[in-house]
């Protein structure tokens, strides 16, 4: 099978935000306690936190993580993680069904972020709390001193403000799961209220609507336009989710699903541009797709365990043991984003650690990288710069979910500074292999290439604490440029990152 692929230095998309790499940990299973946080570990910090979770969150390079969720923020209380640790309450969490701690909140919070070397992007409850809640968090995090909230902050041993800029304003409150769930009408004027409240106190901040939580919703997309409709001139982004399952085990089908993701931020852009229009508004909304992953490995069994069991603190919740079949996923995935940067600014994939992540612990023990986190990994590393719009003639094949999917998922980026082209490539045929000509046209002379494969001959191969190791990229030969072109041959259902060196 061949593809021919044209990039050329003026047909672009975007400038990618780097912020499209973003990360996602919430107070669910054991994403905070024995994921990033576990005092009695042997790589402990002075805060409790596992070093080795952090030098791995650190080789991602991703620069924001939204926190403290997700659902778990719509009936959390902020004010229960802060102060001595020993006289934080424990409360139950309704929307997992466990027990929480609050031995982990916004300072301990912070303090990994800063050690991870990550951004925070923090949540306020909008589910059983409202505007008088979100702005005293603000406050407590973000003004100097002087103030109650403030002065608090520094009596618990924060002087300076931590200054976070992306805000968002509730979680999923489109769904009907959701504690506080409200109409599209109801959450449109909250979400005003509080983000007029929130500018009131610091005009530049970034804060985010919720759009949506999949595009399957009875209300999409007539929600978009709703909530846009009351807020589209206090708020920056709209936030969507969308998260992918294989439970039929068809992978043709399966790989196809990112054409749906791509319709869905098209469908939620038009909504943006008709609200922009109807308000006369001079400034964008943009979207920040804030959580996305694959899930559906343990979703079932995990429904019927949370029915069974009493009110646990930090159970194995949620740890979706990723395959190979998933790295080819996650990699369009994040091919789509990339082709869509103009209107995707933010994107964060859910979640970190444990929790449908990339990074799997073991209390007491090791850390390890899932087969996920290699894609992940060279996205947020090398696809930061230009996304190039390109042509690509390639077969394709007729899906459930749509027809004409190309075999080739392929997107690129031209990093001007490192005076790189960086291409990411999927091969969706599971029983060809497929030689790629690049046609690198308008950049200058193409000087080297380096070919980067992920492969493995089994779908269903994973990597574990004992053998960590068995599906990892590996550095192939065999790709050349001459005359401009590049070419590689990639075997069947692979991932592939080419980088050219101009």
């Amino acid at each position: 099978m061949e593809a021919h692929v044209t990039a050329h230095a003026r047909y672009v998309i975007a400038d990618i935000d780097n912020r499209l790499y973003g990360s996602f940990l919430e107070h669910l299973g054991r994403a905070v306690y024995t994921g990033i946080y576990e005092p009695d570990h042997p790589t402990a910090d002075e805060n409790g936190m596992r070093r080795d979770v952090i030098d791995l969150v650190r080789e991602l390079d991703t620069p924001i993580c939204r926190y403290p969720g997700g659902n778990f923020v719509s009936a959390y209380n902020w004010e229960d993680g802060i102060g001595p640790k020993d006289e934080r309450p424990t409360r139950l969490d309704l929307a997992w069904h466990t027990s929480e701690s609050n031995q982990v909140g916004i300072h301990e919070f912070a303090e990994w972020a800063k050690a991870a070397n990550t951004e925070m992007m923090l949540a306020v409850n909008l589910g059983s709390r409202g505007l008088d809640d979100a702005r005293n968090f603000v406050e407590y995090v973000n003004h100097p001193g002087g103030s109650y909230w403030s002065d608090l902050r520094k009596k618990n041993g924060r002087a300076d403000p931590w200054d976070v800029r992306l805000w968002c304003l509730g979680n999923e409150m489109d769904g009907p799961w959701q504690v506080g769930h409200k109409s599209a009408a109801e959450y449109g004027h909250l979400a005003n209220e509080t983000a007029k409240a929130l500018r009131a106190f610091d005009d530049k901040l970034d804060l985010i609507v919720c759009g949506s939580s999949h595009s399957d919703m009875a209300t999409y997309p007539q929600w978009e336009a709703t909530v846009l409709e009351s807020t589209y001139d206090q708020v920056d982004f709209i936030s969507l989710h969308m998260y992918f399952e294989n439970y039929e085990k068809n992978t043709a089908e399966y790989l196809a699903l990112p054409e749906k993701l791509d319709r869905y931020i098209g469908t939620v852009g038009g909504v943006i541009d008709y609200v922009k229009a109807k308000r006369r508004a001079k400034h964008d909304v943009k979207i920040s797709f804030d959580e996305w992953n694959v899930w559906y490995h343990e979703r079932k069994n995990d429904a019927k365990r949370m029915k069974e069991w009493g009110w646990p603190h930090a159970p194995a919740l949620l740890e979706d043991i990723y395959n190979f079949e998933d790295v080819l996923q996650v990699g369009c995935i994040l091919n789509t984003f990339i082709r869509r940067s103009d209107l995707v600014r933010i994107a964060c994939i859910a979640q970190l650690v444990n929790v449908i992540a990339p990074i799997m612990t073991s209390p007491g023990g090791g850390a390890w990288k899932q087969t996920i986190y290699h894609p992940f990994h060279f996205a947020s590393r090398f696809g930061r710069g230009t996304a190039l719009q390109l042509d690509v003639d390639c077969p394709s094949y007729d899906a459930d979910i749509a027809s004409g999917v190309s075999y080739l998922d392929i997107a690129g980026v031209h990093e001007s500074n490192a005076g790189t082209l960086t291409f990411f490539a999927v091969n969706r045929n599971g029983a060809e292999p497929m030689d790629i000509e690049i046609s690198v046209e308008g950049f200058g002379e193409a000087k080297s290439v380096e070919h980067t494969l992920i492969k493995h001959d089994d779908l269903e191969a994973t990597n574990t604490e004992a053998n960590p190791e068995n599906v990892k990229p590996e550095t192939k030969g065999g790709a050349s440029i001459s005359g401009g072109k590049v070419a590689v041959t990639v075997p069947q259902h692979s991932y592939s990152m080419i980088r050219v060196q101009l």
